[in-house]
């Protein structure tokens, strides 16, 4: 029943109470409404326009300060990011630069060498109209190619004598070992295939993997010659350095197999129509055996 009032019996003058109490509390609730209205329109009407445009006008300017402080916090916290990051990249390069550098300083035959493979193989890839991020991949590239020769051996790495097949294989893992030195960082990640790969041959006779033709990096290709040309023109303990014409001869009778060849013939251009820029850097980066510079 209405209420929940089931276990008392009704009869009409219950029925006209109930009503009444109904109707008393629905009039209250008018009243009030009334009332809240009324008061309302009381405050609405004692306050003028202009405070509005006031309040209005100073909530924007705090929310733009807000706003304004949030993004000026953000900027902060992403420069320290930036910052933070950007030493963290410089830590990784000065580590394995100090690396390289130990590399060369090991054989007084040698150094430079990574340096000049730097500059002959940024040098390619400009006669070869490379964009400047694959450029710069060559040039960081040529400089730690040989980085995996601090796991060799100076027993190895510096003998003058012929190296057994023992010793050979021992030298040929230094593309693989540099790959697992720099493979920990995303500042390396991408001049990993150079190191890897500059030692794979045209006609995949190569290694570590005896990659074949176009199946190697395109960037280790190029990084392949410059290493050889610099080989070639470096004084060694085990011979002087090669004339220049025997050199030129060398990579002709080697292109398609060792070399690709239409880097080769890029490079061939360049000793025969530009070689004062290979002697200019030669001449910028060149040691003697009595370890002065």
């Amino acid at each position: 029943m209405l209420l929940g009032l089931n276990c008392i019996p009704l009869n009409i003058y219950t029925i006209i109470f109930l009503i009444f109490i109904i109707l008393v509390d629905f009039i209250s609730l008018l009243y009030l409404a009334f009332n809240f209205y009324n008061n309302i329109n009381v405050i609405i009407k004692n306050i003028s326009s202009s405070d509005f445009i006031n309040y209005n006008n100073e909530f924007s300017n705090l929310m733009f300060k807000i706003n304004a402080t949030k993004q000026v916090y953000n900027d902060y916290i992403n420069s320290l990011q930036n910052i933070q990051n950007t030493e963290l990249k410089n830590e990784r390069l000065a580590s394995v630069e100090i690396l390289r550098r130990t590399v060369d300083a090991k054989d007084k035959y040698t150094r430079g060498h990574s340096d000049r493979v730097s500059k002959y193989s940024s040098l390619i890839g400009q006669k070869l109209g490379l964009c400047k991020e694959d450029i710069e991949l060559l040039k960081i590239g040529g400089l730690f190619h040989d980085i995996g020769k601090i796991g060799i051996t100076d027993n190895i790495l510096l003998k003058t004598e012929k190296l057994t097949n023992d010793e050979y294989n021992e030298i040929k893992k230094h593309p693989l070992i540099g790959a697992y030195i720099l493979e920990n960082s995303s500042v390396f990640e991408n001049i990993i295939p150079i190191v890897m790969y500059h030692h794979e041959k045209f006609d995949g006779t190569g290694y570590p993997k005896k990659l074949k033709g176009t199946n190697i990096p395109f960037l280790a290709r190029i990084v392949a010659i410059a290493d050889s040309f610099d080989a070639m023109t470096s004084k060694r303990a085990y011979r002087n350095s090669l004339p220049l014409e025997i050199v030129k001869l060398e990579f002709k009778k080697y292109s398609g197999t060792q070399f690709d060849p239409r880097i080769t013939k890029v490079f061939l251009n360049i000793l025969e129509n530009d070689f004062e820029q290979i002697q200019k850097i030669q001449n910028e980066i060149s040691y003697d055996i009595n370890n002065k510079v």
